[in-house]
């Protein structure tokens, strides 16, 4: 898995939508990566309406929030529709199959999906936060949002939390 303090890779994968997304193209912005197993699930459903019930607080700290796992781009797209996720970019890590996972050191070759993760870039594309959390559970977004407001724009404050 990535560590705190490293430079976040690029990365290049479509939304549900089919439109490209890199994380070179949020300058300025906090990223959250939120990686889930899959769609259709509800704990997956419970992460990204997470997201989604979340947007403005997100947009408030200068962040946005992006769902990712290896479903294809039809898949999220209807899945997305199907959950009322309208704002919210879900992207599809479908091919090469898990590459974005795989480059932040979070997807689990024996079950062919990301594990559930959440990683947080800086505006410098800094990873400031990482934890990664049990299949069973619905990432709590308070970690995140007290994070980011604790940082503001300038702060330096780093945490890492593993298996919780």
């Amino acid at each position: 898995m990535v560590e705190i303090g490293e430079w976040a890779p690029d990365f290049s994968i479509p939304d549900q939508n089919g439109n490209e997304v890199r994380l070179s193209n949020f300058p300025g912005k906090r990223v959250i990566l939120s990686f889930h197993p899959l769609a259709w699930t509800s704990i997956c459903t419970g992460q990204m309406k997470a997201l989604e019930a979340n947007r403005h607080a997100f947009d408030a700290l200068d962040a946005v929030a992006l769902g990712i796992s290896v479903d294809s781009v039809p898949c999220k797209r209807a899945w997305a529709g199907s959950i009322g996720v309208e704002k919210t970019r879900l992207l599809a890590d479908f091919w090469p199959h898990g590459g974005v996972a795989q480059m932040y050191g979070v997807f689990d070759g024996t079950k062919g999906y990301a594990r559930r993760a959440n990683i947080v870039i800086d505006e410098s594309r800094q990873i400031i936060f990482v934890r990664e959390y049990r299949a069973t559970s619905v990432p709590d977004m308070r970690d995140v949002l007290d994070l980011l407001r604790a940082r503001g724009k300038a702060g330096r404050r780093e945490e890492r939390v593993l298996n919780v």
